[in-house]
């Protein structure tokens, strides 16, 4: 299981209603629209292709011809291919055939990358099974917190790993009774990473399911290292925007909704934490080097790529597949190659993606304004059959 599963999308999903480095690279994009649907081969001056649909547990694929992806010839590849060699990394059946020509291809300019993907692979329209191709993106970041390793000088909220005996207890104690209960906190006595400022910056990093930590040491050192999903409490996850919506408490559930009513209302910001019983325990794990370049390892087992590495539902995409993302807006126009690296528990259907930013401020901010229309092509070896040799 991996910190995906935990995670609603994005900070904006604190609010239970919207969605969810440096950043993404998201200005340089080709803004190009979406295009009309044609059947599939139908786009004039081409012949249609040769290889027939398939069906998955959720979605059907369309072969289509490559002048069908809009935007194709615009992108700039050579981003992407560094999401596709972590892909290579742990590759799944049907694209491990491909893993030599892609590391050697990674010195290769735009359009020999080009060339060898129309070659290779054929694309195919992702749509529900009613034939509906259109769907909803939203994105997924990494929070970067100011941490203490010691209590103290107002850092006062820990982040703990996983409790002592876990596992002889399901579910666990609620988030109310291991802020509450001294045999809850006994189970954690000395299991603290770190410790934050601010019990709602650590719930936003629980939402998301792992974060970075510019983390002040005992010897005055700053260090930055990631905490990384290690496993729940099992208790249910409850939003706590829509506990403030039920509530009457606010009419306007945004994230600066409910940051003004926190302003305004210090005295029952635990109330509207405990209103969401699921806690999340973390790992430590160091960040440097090439490894502060990628985000945290995704369901696929690769670290993520900002603005190149989505979350799917794996019964629409198979982990590991190429997929071309298309949104018109208007938060970002995106035309561009990602790759199906992790999932999520609302990140659900056929046309469905939760879209990685990056990580810190500028990030957050995009990931939790992002909520916009969709449309998915996937990418498949031509001489497989979609789906066989998948998994």
């Amino acid at each position: 299981m991996n910190f995906h599963l935990l995670r609603l999308a994005s900070m904006a999903l604190i609010v239970g209603t919207l969605a969810a480095c440096s950043t993404a690279p998201v200005s340089t994009v080709d803004p190009s629209p979406i295009p009309e649907l044609l059947p599939h081969g139908a786009r004039a001056g081409q012949p249609a292709v040769t290889a027939a649909p398939a069906t998955f547990a959720k979605s059907r694929w369309l072969p289509v011809t490559w002048s069908e992806v809009p935007g194709f010839d615009s992108d700039t590849l050579h981003e992407a291919w560094n999401a596709w060699l972590k892909n290579c990394e742990r590759p799944t059946p049907a694209f491990a055939g491909l893993c030599s020509e892609v590391r050697r291809l990674s010195i290769a300019n735009g359009d020999e990358q080009r060339a060898w993907m129309q070659a290779k692979l054929q694309p195919y329209r992702v749509e529900a099974s009613n034939g509906n191709a259109d769907g909803l993106l939203t994105a997924y970041y990494e929070p970067q917190l100011d941490a203490a390793r010691q209590q103290g000088n107002g850092y006062n909220v820990p982040l703990y790993r996983l409790p002592a005996g876990f596992g002889t207890r399901k579910p666990w104690y609620s988030r109310q009774q291991i802020d509450t209960l001294p045999e809850a906190q006994a189970a954690l006595a000395g299991r603290a990473i770190a410790w934050l400022r601010d019990p709602v910056d650590a719930l936003v990093l629980h939402i998301q399911g792992s974060g970075r930590l510019r983390l002040v040491e005992p010897n005055g050192q700053v260090r930055l290292v990631r905490v990384a999903y290690a496993g729940t409490n099992d208790q249910p996850y409850k939003s706590v925007g829509r506990w403030l919506l039920d509530q009457n408490l606010v009419r306007d559930a945004t994230w600066p909704g409910i940051s003004a009513w926190i302003a305004a209302n210090p005295a029952r910001v635990n109330e509207m934490l405990w209103s969401n019983p699921r806690y999340v325990f973390f790992r430590e794990e160091p960040l440097e080097g090439l490894d502060a370049q990628f985000g945290p390892k995704g369901a696929l087992g690769v670290a993520l790529t900002p603005g190149r590495s989505i979350a799917v539902d794996r019964q629409s995409i198979p982990y590991g597949t190429p997929v071309w993302l298309s949104t018109p807006g208007p938060t970002v126009a995106l035309n561009r190659m990602v790759f199906a690296q992790d999932t999520g528990s609302a990140i659900l259907g056929a046309v469905r993606a939760d879209y990685f930013t990056g990580w810190g401020q500028e990030a957050g901010d995009i990931a939790g304004r992002l909520k916009q229309n969709l449309r998915l092509w996937a990418f498949w070896p031509r001489h497989l059959t979609p789906g066989s040799a998948s998994n």
